[in-house]
């Protein structure tokens, strides 16, 4: 660029002519040797690892180092092929060893702003990438710890409900086996998805109650009020499952009174609406949440951000409805 723009302006001030060929042949020959070496001490001295106030400095300081050899090499071989200019000629050897120092560092210094830029902007861009990629990988482990927690906690409560049917009633405990190798066979096929259809999802939730069915027997009136347009919508596997476990263990599972499970589906304003109605009274402290119903609100926060939400309450004396929306793709 250095060689085109000088030509330009020769051209153009009718001062084309062997001696400024020569000269710019030679200026361009000792100042792509001395950038090249110039670069190597960058390298050298680490000056784009460190901090933005040492490169500036350093930047400055080896632009003056390497301007002061381009300086004195144009001086020294431009006399020595008499290459200089007719006004040169009239300076003293200090005059022009200081004219073309400056001249020199004013390019170097140009050349290593755009140097510096160049890196600046394409570590910045790696620094972005290499921050999307961590983020990335974080939300992968924390939806990989979330479910590893989701399935063995299941696993546990369905397995002692199993060992109470053994003795009692070996045909209903063979049936709860079969509704749980279901739930196991769904689960293994949803581990490797972020979101499952509710159809699906719907599946693993009816086996889980017909095992709860056979435990509870009369005490668990179930209910449940479907959207069929709503079964082809995404949602996390086993997080509606999550919820109506919740709801057995915490809710009817803590009294001896009859009780009633109802799963609702809809949709509303763009969103998914979830909702888990069952007996009982909720005795959740802030702060006391419990794994199940953290893990709910953090993957719905890592699959779909602010988007989504997740409350339950008390909404009258004897029922506790949890309800999630979930945003429609």
């Amino acid at each position: 660029m250095f060689a085109a723009v000088n030509t330009f302006f020769a051209l153009t001030y009718n001062l084309f002519d062997g001696k400024f060929l020569g000269r710019l042949a030679l200026y361009v020959a000792i100042a792509l040797t001395m950038s090249h070496f110039m670069r190597i001490t960058i390298h050298w001295l680490k000056l784009l690892q460190r901090g933005i106030n040492y490169q500036l400095i350093g930047f400055v300081f080896v632009s003056v180092i390497f301007a002061t050899a381009v300086g004195l090499g144009e001086t020294y071989f431009s006399s020595f092929a008499q290459l200089e200019y007719r006004e040169e000629a009239k300076l003293t050897i200090s005059q022009k060893i200081s004219s073309n120092v400056f001249t020199s560092f004013i390019y170097l210094f140009i050349w290593n702003c755009i140097y510096f830029i160049y890196h600046y902007v394409a570590d910045s861009r790696k620094n972005q990438l290499d921050n999307l990629k961590l983020e990335a990988l974080v939300k992968s482990l924390e939806l990989k710890t979330i479910k590893s927690h989701i399935n063995p906690h299941f696993i546990f409560n369905a397995m002692n409900s199993i060992r109470a049917l053994i003795d009692e009633d070996p045909n209903r405990a063979r049936e709860a086996i079969t509704a749980l190798s279901n739930i196991l066979r769904s689960s293994m096929r949803s581990d490797h998805q972020e979101t499952i259809s509710l159809e699906q999802e719907m599946n693993i939730v009816r086996d889980y109650l017909a095992l709860e069915l056979i435990r509870f027997e009369d005490r668990l009136d179930v209910q449940y009020r479907i959207d069929e347009e709503t079964l082809d919508y995404q949602v996390p596997p086993m997080m509606l499952q999550t919820l109506v476990e919740n709801a057995i263990k915490h809710g009817i599972g803590k009294t001896i009174a009859d009780g009633e499970i109802c799963i609702e589906s809809s949709e509303r304003d763009g969103c998914l609406v979830l909702t888990v109605v069952n007996s009982g009274t909720l005795l959740i402290k802030e702060g006391n949440e419990g794994f199940g119903l953290q893990s709910t609100s953090s993957r719905l926060k890592l699959i779909f951000g602010e988007a989504a939400s997740f409350n339950i309450e008390q909404v009258d004396a004897n029922r506790i409805e949890a309800k999630l929306m979930i945003p429609i793709a």
